[in-house]
């Protein structure tokens, strides 16, 4: 009975039944130990990078900033990510019967910033691997960069650094491996199943997003690199393929103009291009605006007139030389040194930043015309080369690229030059601080110190307007005399190009600029203010109506349409005309249409300049409003009344008729503050 009973048992475990419980008991087990293997690995890794942030980054601080930055990226926000994992994964272990599945749904919750996080850190691995390479270059360097790393991380060996970057790349990728360890012992009708399924999915989809924006980055630091080429260099890259490339890009493009091929619409990036382009404008405007306040302020700082002597006798003179040297001597030169280090070097890292993206805007166009040609052979072939298949793909990853950043660099870039004014700002209110507090001993010397704050603001007010109802008088005076006011007339020697314009297009058709333009674009044109165009179209390609096509008589391009004013034909000036030429090329162009001649100036007069005009040759003189000016001849030397020869301080030159005007005999006026 005895042996019966102890036989009993090993039957029972021959059964089905029982190899089927020790079957789960197995996966139950093995199931358990990879769910081990996760926390227990995850918690090493943490580990680890800990101590390359706190303990090796900062014991590297014979390396410029620069380069830990690279090397180590952004390497806290991979450790405050992986941080809130482990703390979660290891809360799993209390729900013992449900932990597989609530690992599962923990990835699931972690894969975007898991995504988020390590696509930073792999996108810029390579490049620090480049720095790593270059440190073994330096014997000594080495030697102590391995000594600190084999101190914190004995393990590292001979491979330093590179063991240690290494270890997120490697980390990230282990994830789907890991789940699918845990997926393989766990049972096909169990809840979890789905769930782990999913997972391993996601985290297989994060590391093949991770691999394509890396892709997408390796692309734009190429071309990032090329704009960073001498002409030298740029010349050496040109070859029959580069040319064929270009010549065939410049078709595309040409054909797209011509209205003979569609171009692609993205109006995304359309808008996301409009914005960085306004951005770059805004800060290369207050680039220049700082570039000449600094100019101007090394200027003053150069002329001190505290230090001449002064032939007045006074304790005010002993008190302005005083105050002026101890501003001159340290507010302002402490003012100036602030601004450039906190002003004019962000503001010029700023616009170094933006020009690498703006490359890739103007490559993105390049690639753009490569893609849309073989788009059209796709479909009129059904197949393309390796080659054209590749400018697919590189189209693609970079219009993604940029669609996916542009938002957060525009935004980025108009809170860093919005920082930028506002320290600039407080520059300024702290320089006018110190100088009235320097000055405060010398206030009292004023006039008007006695009166508070409010008094002296209703006198400056009361000043003002008694000095604006002056020059308003003055201006009314002036007006009764003057010809209607004008845009500036035609170039001297453009009557036969507007000639040619006119019987081209009609005078309905023509315009003048009124400012000078500056082309900036690949079918932009650069134009002087006064110059004749014919309107081609109100609009580009992109439907935009505030870029007109124009036909300036020899060239075709783009302007834009707030720069231009409508020209019309003066009858009553065409009888001015018929006494020079004959009568089929008697037409003047002007932009507003007036029924009165231009007035005509007698010789050897004295008038006045009604309106600023700017010398464009040496053969014309600048004017200012209000200036009076010699009348020597009241034509050119073709006898055109439009323009005249005057003398201005000294200086002869042609300036337009319309611009001058006889002064009017106004009654004696000034003003002068009162005591």
């Amino acid at each position: 009975m005895a042996e019966h009973g102890t036989d009993e048992p090993s039957s029972s475990t021959g059964s089905p039944d029982g190899e089927g419980r020790d079957s789960g008991d197995r996966l139950l087990l093995h199931q358990r130990l990879a769910v081990r293997e996760l926390i227990d690995t995850e918690t090493s890794y943490l580990h680890m990078l800990q101590l390359c942030a706190s303990d090796i980054r900062s014991r590297l601080q014979q390396l410029p900033q620069g380069d830990l930055d690279v090397l180590f990226s952004n390497i806290d926000d991979v450790i405050e990510v992986n941080s809130k994992f482990l703390h979660d994964l290891q809360e799993t272990a209390s729900r013992e019967d449900e932990q597989v599945h609530s690992i599962g749904n923990l990835f699931l919750e972690f894969q975007e910033e898991l995504e988020r996080v390590y696509k930073v850190y792999c996108a810029s691995y390579d490049q620090a691997l480049l720095l790593v390479e270059t440190y073994r270059k330096e014997p000594e360097l080495q030697r102590e960069i391995q000594g600190i790393i084999e101190a914190v991380v004995p393990q590292a060996g001979p491979s330093g650094l590179s063991f240690l970057l290494v270890i997120p790349l490697q980390r990230i990728t282990k994830y789907p491996l890991l789940l699918q360890k845990i997926l393989e012992n766990t049972d096909p009708d169990a809840s979890a199943y789905p769930v782990l399924q999913r997972a391993a999915s996601a985290l297989q989809d994060v590391n093949a997003n991770i691999n394509e924006y890396k892709r997408r980055k390796e692309v734009a630091s190429k071309y990032t690199k090329v704009g960073q080429l001498t002409l030298r260099e740029r010349l050496a890259r040109i070859n029959t393929h580069t040319l064929s490339k270009k010549t065939t890009r410049l078709s595309q493009l040409l054909k797209q103009e011509a209205g003979l091929v569609p171009r692609t619409e993205d109006k995304e990036f359309d808008y996301l291009e409009e914005r960085l382009h306004w951005v770059s404008l805004c800060v290369t405007e207050t680039k220049n605006n700082v570039a000449v306040y600094l100019a101007n302020l090394e200027a003053f700082l150069r002329f001190r007139p505290q230090e001449s002597e002064l032939d007045i006798p006074g304790g005010p003179v002993v008190q302005y030389c005083s105050l002026m040297g101890d501003l001159q001597l340290q507010a302002f030169p402490d003012f100036k040194q602030r601004l450039e280090g906190l002003v004019w070097q962000p503001l010029c890292s700023l616009a170094k930043a933006l020009s690498g993206p703006q490359n890739l805007v103007r490559k993105r166009l390049d690639k753009l015309l490569d893609f849309e040609r073989v788009e059209e052979k796709l479909l009129e072939v059904g197949s393309v080369t390796y080659e054209e298949q590749e400018a697919r793909h590189t189209y693609q990853a970079l219009n993604s690229l940029l669609v996916a950043e542009l938002p957060q660099l525009n935004q980025l870039a108009m809170r860093w030059l919005g920082q930028i004014l506002h320290t600039f700002v407080d520059l300024q209110r702290d320089l006018a601080k110190q100088v009235l507090q320097r000055a405060e001993g010398s206030l009292a010397q004023l006039p008007h110190h006695h009166l508070s704050e409010p008094a002296f603001r209703k006198l400056v007010e009361d000043v003002l307007g008694q000095t604006g109802h002056q020059l308003r008088s003055f201006q009314e005076n002036f007006e009764k005399v003057l010809p209607p006011p004008t845009v500036q007339p035609v170039l001297p020697g453009a009557e036969r190009q507007v000639q040619v314009l006119l019987s081209r297009y009609g005078p309905e058709k023509l315009y003048q600029v009124t400012s000078n333009i500056s082309g900036a674009g690949t079918l932009d044109l650069t134009l002087l203010r006064g110059q004749i165009v014919a309107l081609l179209q109100n609009k580009d390609t992109k439907g935009n109506s505030s870029r007109w096509l124009v036909d300036t008589g020899g060239h075709r391009g783009y302007v834009p349409a707030g720069k231009l004013e409508l020209y019309r034909v003066i009858p009553g000036q065409e009888e001015v005309k018929e006494q020079v030429q004959p009568p089929k090329d008697s037409h003047h162009l002007t932009s507003e249409p007036s029924p009165a001649p231009v007035p005509s100036v007698p010789t050897v007069t004295q008038v006045v300049a009604v309106y600023p005009f700017v010398a464009r040759s040496s053969h014309e003189v600048s004017l200012q409003a209000g200036q009076l000016v010699t009348v020597l001849e009241a034509q050119d030397k073709k006898g055109n009344p439009e323009w005249s020869l005057v003398e201005v301080n000294g200086q002869r030159g042609y300036v337009p008729s319309s611009f001058l005007a006889r002064a009017p005999s106004p009654a004696p006026w000034g003003w002068s503050l009162p005591s």
